[in-house]
């Protein structure tokens, strides 16, 4: 079976590039209201532990400025935000980032991945968690990122990834059978959280997201799995 690359699909469905970004940002606006929600039940609270480990391995200091991108309602903004450095949002869906204003304020910026609205080598940290595997051009991302990190800086990207062998039957099976259930019955579509699990699915492994990260000029990349490989955490350094 020949393989699709992630950039033109949209769940099962191979699709133009362009209709990719629309059906996406499509998702995010119809899920934005009960997104939150929706990760506590999907990942049964898990993923606020993956996040909490996002935040200490950014490790933000005084005076460093720190981009969540793909950063939504806020939630890691939050844990990385403090008076003395300054943090952005960073989402293409003003949907998203409006149910975060409700609870911070934290300055938000609407843009996509594939054209950050940064200067070059104007940021010291950029979060990515769940984000990189939703842009139409993961590598332009990618390449993106690399441009407005300062010399030095890092890119810090949480995504869903391969679990060890031993759960990947229990985890497909979670998966495929009752995460659209819970999206149909929490955030009342079924049809966007199958697509969520579809894009899992076609993400690169551990190994083959860190190739690529190098291959987009990032250094010394190394990774964390989370919870046996279900979630990892990239990082990579610009030089």
């Amino acid at each position: 079976m020949k393989k699709i690359d992630l950039d033109q699909t949209f769940g099962k469905k191979k699709v133009k590039s362009q209709q990719r970004e629309k059906l996406i940002r499509r998702v995010f606006n119809k899920v934005a209201p009960r997104y939150d929600l929706m990760n506590d039940v999907m990942s049964f609270g898990i993923h606020r532990l993956w996040k909490n480990r996002l935040a200490r391995l950014a490790n933000p200091q005084a005076r460093q400025i720190i981009v969540d991108l793909a950063g939504g309602t806020g939630d890691i903004a939050l844990k990385l935000s403090h008076p003395n450095r300054s943090v952005y949002i960073a989402d293409p869906s003003l949907e998203m980032m409006k149910q975060g204003l409700n609870r911070h304020d934290i300055p938000c910026i609407a843009t996509t991945g594939e054209q950050l609205a940064f200067a070059d080598n104007s940021v010291d940290t950029i979060t990515v968690a769940f984000g990189v595997r939703n842009m139409t051009h993961m590598k332009q991302g990618l390449a993106e990122i690399h441009r407005v990190l300062k010399p030095g800086g890092r890119m810090l990207c949480l995504e869903f990834s391969r679990p060890q062998k031993w759960l990947k039957p229990f985890y497909d099976w979670h998966s495929y059978h009752i995460i659209p259930r819970l999206g149909a019955w929490v955030a009342g579509q079924a049809e966007a959280y199958t697509y969520l699990i579809e894009s899992i699915r076609r993400f690169p492994d551990q190994e083959e997201m860190k190739r690529i990260m190098e291959t987009s000029g990032f250094n010394k990349v190394r990774y964390r799995n989370l919870s046996f490989g279900i979630a990892c955490i990239h990082i990579g350094v610009k030089k």
